[in-house]
């Protein structure tokens, strides 16, 4: 059997009584305390782990949960709430040795009856569900073991559990019949909740009865060993970029995101405070709805990729970003350029050719945004008058950020093309496009489900390669998808924080006040 395991680490460093850290030579390195204010785009939404996709509400639940397997600093899986991860050589049986005496904030010790509860639970309310379609079994032969068995190989199963995105976050066993988006917030994490007003602020308290990982030398992307310094962290919803721009220059809040570049350039210069970039961030992409009419139609979905400017939407958004028109980033081993043919077409002409192929009579094309992100708002607004040219009836729907994203997430709004930043896909590999592919809607057509299946059961990397090429290719070609281009995220801080590192979901463990 493989292994995927941690070394243990000694830390030479002394914890003192006062919740100060010393360094060797006695000088005050971190410290307990402090209040962060973390002024976002939108309020928290949800806190339920197994069904949230938005950065904003998991940004907050990261803090709270955690899951066997997680993200690593490299977005490469590592082991979390699991000390040791078993595959056998079939990659059928996954053996999860749990780590000893874990507890959640209401002081209960996890085992694995909570873990194997809340695999149960997500494979009924999840929408990523279709992860776990291959168990043939959940076992748990003692408190500290858990063990799944597939019905069939999976060479990707430890990577697809490693998901931030509707993850397979663990909570207490009593919670296994709680309906989506009705968890009590209990979780293992290094905070817990302290006070969530919906739709204006969510405030965090440090769990002082945390256990961390001590094998591990220090924090390793959303696993590792983490330490919670600050006594609170609280999310305050600031939907307009100026109004987050002037709380940072305030002093009313002491981190921000998603600043436009040209409000970006009031922050140059003032003293304390600074611009972080963390690039690439997301895919920009168009997603056109596969089932509501007239978007089920391929040629027309066609027809809308076909006026698509690329340089000219871009540049009205203001974002810093780079033309690619893969799925993938360019940093990933999966990246290819099959979708190059499909890309930045700008032809009103071709566009028109399609939609007279189609049988085209005026029906309406609604594009759905928010404001909340203005860029998307400008992409949209900048694709419908493409599509205007082109002789398509377009209306442009706005809704809010937590409507939109929901939308997506489950085809509903009766919208036929949104637009989104696809983050989690682009860094993490096919397993996770998985999650991103669903919003066009098509989840369940039968070239993406034979794709995911034949890419699971194959061992070897080129032969998987050439696999998900196809799916790229299918995909981008039948206009399901439309890249647009890999954006940066700017975000802003004050300096009465150390330790803020940019991140593709921002964390605040390790973080402490000056």
């Amino acid at each position: 059997m493989a292994t995927t395991t941690r070394k243990s680490l000694l830390i030479g460093t002394a914890v003192g009584a006062a919740g100060l850290l010393f360094a060797a030579d006695g000088a005050v390195a971190q410290k307990r305390g402090g209040s962060l204010v973390y002024a976002n785009v939108s309020a928290v939404g949800t806190m339920d782990p197994q069904v949230a996709a938005a950065v904003v509400d998991l940004e907050a639940i990261h803090h709270v949960y955690e899951a066997l397997v997680e993200m690593g600093e490299t977005y490469n899986a590592v082991p979390g709430l699991a000390s040791k991860i078993d595959v056998s050589t079939d990659a059928r049986t996954f053996t999860f040795t749990l780590r000893k005496g874990v507890k959640f904030t209401n002081g209960k010790e996890m085992t694995s009856a909570d873990v194997v509860a809340s695999y149960e639970r997500y494979r009924r309310v999840s929408p990523n569900a279709v992860a776990l379609a291959d168990v043939a079994s959940m076992e748990t032969p003692d408190p500290s073991t858990f063990v799944i068995k597939l019905n069939k190989p999976n060479a990707f199963f430890v990577e697809i559990l490693k998901t931030p995105t509707y993850s397979f976050s663990i909570i207490p066993a009593e919670q296994k019949d709680k309906p989506a988006r009705e968890l009590d917030v209990v979780g293992t994490g290094p905070y817990q909740v302290a006070e969530y007003m919906k739709d204006d602020h969510l405030t965090l308290r440090r769990n002082d009865g945390y256990v961390a990982d001590e094998t591990a030398k220090g924090p390793d992307g959303y696993a590792g060993k983490k330490t919670a310094w600050l006594d609170t962290i609280r999310y305050n919803a600031v939907p307009e970029a100026n109004a987050r721009v002037a709380a940072l220059q305030s002093g009313s809040a002491d981190f921000i995101t998603s600043i436009p570049p040209d409000i970006a350039k009031r922050l140059d210069g003032r003293p304390g405070l600074s611009v972080l970039k963390v690039q690439p961030f997301c895919k920009e992409t168009f997603i056109a709805h596969a089932k509501n009419a007239p978007t089920d139609n391929r040629l027309i979905r066609q027809a809308i990729r076909a006026v698509i400017d690329v340089d000219d939407i871009v540049a009205a958004s203001g974002q810093v970003a780079e033309r690619n028109a893969s799925l993938m980033f360019r940093t990933s081993a999966y990246y290819s350029e099959v979708g190059a043919p499909y890309y930045d077409q700008k032809s009103v002409e071709k566009s028109k050719a399609l939609l007279k192929e189609a049988g085209y009579s005026g029906q309406k094309i609604v594009l759905e945004s928010n404001a909340n992100y203005p860029y998307m708002r400008d992409f949209n607004l900048v694709l419908a008058e493409e599509m205007k040219a082109a002789g398509f009836n377009v209306e442009v729907k706005m809704v809010d950020w937590t409507t939109n994203v929901t939308d997506m997430s489950k085809g509903t709004g009766s919208w036929n093309v949104t637009n989104t930043g696809l983050c989690s896909g682009p860094l993490m590999g096919p397993q996770q496009w998985r999650l991103s592919l669903a919003f066009a809607q098509n989840g369940d057509d039968p070239v993406l489900v034979d794709g995911y299946n034949k890419l699971f059961a194959t061992p070897g990397f080129e032969d998987r390669k050439a696999i998900w090429e196809g799916m790229e290719k299918y995909e981008l070609g039948d206009a399901f998808l439309m890249p647009v281009a890999d954006i940066a995220e700017l975000r802003g801080e004050n300096d009465k924080f150390v330790n803020i590192k940019p991140y593709y979901m921002e964390r605040f463990w390790d973080v402490w006040a000056k």
